[in-house]
C-alpha cells in the first residue's frame, strides 16, 4: 500500500523535497503562506529551485489549509530555524509546525497509521526529542514512542546549486527506534541516488548538520581575518591564495560576506547549546564575530579607497549569494548600512531580489534604473550572472570620472580598482 507523506513548509528545502517525494508517494505540500501556495499552483516558484514545467507536471498536492491534510504515514517538517535579535535560537517556527502536526496525529492514528514525524530543520542536538516531541504529545494527546514516533534527516539544500540536489545527495537519517530508522531510510532512499547514512541517534544527526556549517564558517573566518591582516600590508589576499592553492592539501576557502540561512546562523545554535552546558565556545563565537564584522571592515576599506570622501555609491547585488533570489540574512545589507553611515549616498541594484522583501527585511529600495546613471564608487558585491556577463568594461561605464570599481569576490580577474 502506498505511503502518504505530508511536507510542512515549502521553501528552499521543503519544495524540492516534496516534488521529489511526489514521484514515489502520495504527497501533500503544506505552507501557511497562502500567496506561496497560489504561486506554486500557477507553476511559479519564487525561490527558482523548481522550474515551472517540472512544477506543473508534478502530482504534488498543495494546500495552505491544515484541515485539508489527509491522514499521513510521514509528516516532514522543513521550516526555517532563524536566530533572534540577540543571536539566540528562534524555535518559534519549528514549535508552531509541531503544533500543526500534533493536531493532525489523532486522525492519522484513528485511520490505522503509526505516523512518523521527521524533522529536517537545523537545530542544536536535543531539540527534536526534548522540544518537538513533547509538543506533539501535548497537542495530540498521544504518546510519543508508542502512538507516533520521531525521525530526523538534516536538510542539505544549497540554494542555486543544480548539482547537489535532493535526488543526488547522501541523506543522513535517524529514527527513534531501529524500526523507525528503517522506515525513514526507506523513504529517503526512494528519492535519492546518493543513498542514506544511518546516524547512531537523532542527536548525532542533529549535531552532524550543525557542525557542517560551523566548520565552513570557521574556515571562512580565518580567510577574512588574514584578508584584514594582508590589507594592512598592502598585500592582495587573492595573490596569496593563488600561491597557497598549489599545495595539494590547502583548503580552497575564500574571504567574503557570510550570510544566508545556514552558515551565518547555525553556529549560533551550537554555541547556545554549549553555553547552556557551561562550555565557552570560543572558536565558534570568535569565527562568528569576525564574519559578522566583515561588512563594516569592507565599508571602511572602500571609504578609504575613496580618500575618505563620501560620494555616490552603487552596490550591485543584495542577495546572500550569486544567482539566487534569497535575501535571508544578507550581509550586503550591513555593507550598505556601513557605507551610508560613512556618508555615502548608496543605491542598490539586484536583478533577482524581490523589492517588497528588500524593503520589508532591510528598509532598502531596489532601483531597477540604477544602471542608467554613473557613480563615484561601484561595488560588485554579489556577482550574479547578469553582472558577470556585463564584464569589467561595461561596469566601468557606470563610473563617473575618477570613480572606483570594487570587486568583493575576485570575479573580475584583477580588472577592478579595488579588491578585498
Amino acid at each position: 500500500m502506498s505511503k502518504t507523506v505530508t511536507v510542512i513548509g515549502l521553501g528552499y528545502v521543503g519544495l524540492p523535497l516534496a516534488v521529489a517525494l511526489a514521484k514515489h508517494f502520495d504527497t501533500v505540500g503544506f505552507d501557511v503562506d497562502a500567496r506561496r501556495i497560489a504561486e506554486l499552483r500557477d507553476g511559479h516558484d519564487r525561490t527558482d529551485e523548481i522550474d515551472g514545467e517540472r512544477l506543473s507536471a508534478s502530482t504534488l498536492a498543495l494546500t495552505d489549509d491544515s484541515n485539508a491534510i489527509p491522514p499521513s504515514d510521514f509528516y516532514i517538517v522543513t521550516v526555517p530555524t532563524p536566530i533572534d535579535a540577540e543571536r539566540k535560537p528562534d524555535l518559534s517556527l519549528v514549535e508552531a509546525a509541531s503544533r500543526t502536526v500534533g493536531a493532525l496525529l489523532p486522525a492519522a492514528i484513528a485511520a490505522g497509521k503509526t505516523p512518523i514525524v521527521v524533522y529536517e530543520s537545523t537545530v542544536y542536538p536535543g531539540v527534536t526529542e526534548e522540544v518537538c516531541g513533547p509538543i506533539l504529545g501535548q497537542v495530540s494527546g498521544k504518546a510519543c514512542g508508542e502512538d507516533f514516533f520521531l525521525g530526523y534527516s538534516p536538510e542539505r539544500i544549497n540554494p542555486g546549486d543544480r548539482e547537489h540536489t535532493i535526488e543526488k545527495i547522501t541523506k543522513v537519517v535517524a529514527g527513534q527506534t531501529p524500526e523507525v530508522l528503517d522506515a525513514v531510510a526507506d523513504l529517503y532512499g526512494a528519492v535519492t541516488s546518493g543513498g542514506t547514512f544511518r546516524a547512531a541517534s537523532i542527536k548525532a544527526a542533529e549535531a552532524a548538520k550543525v557542525i557542517e556549517n560551523a566548520q565552513r564558517d570557521i574556515n571562512i573566518a580565518f580567510m577574512n581575518e588574514i584578508a584584514q591582516i594582508f590589507g594592512k600590508m598592502d598585500l592582495s589576499i587573492w595573490d596569496v591564495l593563488a600561491a597557497a592553492r598549489t599545495k595539494w592539501n590547502f583548503l580552497p576557502f575564500t574571504p567574503g560576506l557570510v550570510g544566508g540561512h545556514c552558515i551565518g546562523v547555525d553556529p549560533y545554535y551550537l554555541a547556545h547549546r554549549a553555553e547552556e552546558l557551561g562550555h565557552d565556545p570560543r572558536v565558534i563565537l570568535s569565527g562568528r564575530g569576525i564574519n559578522d564584522s566583515m561588512a563594516r571592515f569592507v565599508a571602511e576599506r572602500l571609504h578609504g579607497a575613496r580618500g575618505h570622501k563620501p560620494g555616490r555609491a552603487l552596490v550591485l547585488g543584495l542577495t546572500f549569494k550569486e544567482d539566487v533570489p534569497d535575501l535571508r540574512n544578507s550581509k550586503v545589507a550591513d555593507l550598505v548600512a556601513g557605507l551610508a553611515e560613512l556618508g555615502h549616498d548608496v543605491t542598490v541594484h539586484d536583478p533577482l531580489a524581490d523589492s517588497p522583501e528588500a524593503e520589508h527585511e532591510y528598509g532598502l529600495t531596489l532601483d531597477p534604473q540604477a544602471l542608467e546613471r554613473t557613480y563615484d564608487l561601484v561595488v560588485l558585491a554579489v556577482p550574479h550572472r547578469d553582472y558577470r556577463d556585463m564584464g569589467s568594461e561595461a561596469l566601468r561605464q557606470l563610473l563617473a570620472e575618477g570613480g572606483t570599481l570594487a570587486d568583493l569576490k575576485g570575479t573580475l580577474d584583477g580588472q577592478a580598482d579595488w579588491t578585498l
